[in-house]
C-alpha cells in the first residue's frame, strides 16, 4: 500500500503560525459565520497536514492555502446541510462604530467582491498576488476591487449622509 507521507509537525506548526489569523479571516468573510468559518480553517489545515504539494516559494504557498480556504467554502455552501439550515445573526464586537459599520457594508457585497476586498485591504495581497490565488485574471481582480469599492460607496453614503472616499 503506498501511503502519503505527512508533513512533519514543525512544518506544520510553522505554517500554521504564519498562516492562521488569514485562513481564519478569509474564510469568516465567505462565511459570515463564526462556527463555519472554524470549522472551515479546521479543514485547509488538515488538508495541508494530508498534502504531498510541495511549494516554489512562500507566495505559492500561501496561495495554496487562500483557493483551498475559497474552495471550502464553495463546498460548503453547496452541501445539502448547507442548503437546509438557516443562518444564526452573529454580532461581531468592534471598538468603533465606524469598523462595524464597514464590516456590516463589506459583509452585504456579493461573495466575488467581499473576497478580493478582504485579500486586498486586509490581507495586503497585490492585485497581481491575488490574481495567482484564485486563478483568474488580474483584470478581473482590478475589476471587481472597482466595482466593490462603488458598490461600498453607496453603502457606507446611506449611512453616513456624504461622499466617503474608498
Amino acid at each position: 500500500m503506498n501511503q502519503k507521507s505527512l508533513r512533519t509537525d514543525d512544518d506544520v506548526n510553522g505554517v500554521m503560525d504564519r498562516y492562521a489569523d488569514m485562513i481564519y479571516k478569509v474564510a469568516l468573510s465567505q462565511t459570515k459565520n463564526t462556527a463555519n468559518a472554524e470549522d472551515i480553517f479546521q479543514e485547509v489545515f488538515l488538508r495541508y497536514l494530508r498534502s504531498s504539494q510541495s511549494f516554489e516559494s512562500e507566495e505559492h504557498r500561501k496561495a495554496w492555502l487562500i483557493r483551498v480556504t475559497v474552495n471550502c467554502s464553495k463546498k460548503l455552501w453547496s452541501s445539502a446541510w448547507f442548503r437546509h439550515t438557516v443562518p444564526l445573526e452573529e454580532s461581531i464586537p468592534f471598538a468603533e462604530k465606524e469598523d462595524s459599520d464597514l464590516f456590516s457594508a463589506v459583509s452585504r457585497l456579493p461573495t466575488k467582491y467581499r473576497l478580493v476586498i478582504h485579500l486586498y485591504y486586509y490581507e495586503d495581497l497585490s492585485a497581481r498576488q491575488i490574481s495567482y490565488a484564485l486563478r483568474i485574471k488580474e483584470s478581473t481582480v482590478t475589476s471587481r476591487l472597482c466595482r466593490a469599492r462603488a458598490l461600498l460607496r453607496e453603502l457606507l453614503k446611506g449611512e453616513y449622509g456624504y461622499e466617503t472616499t474608498i
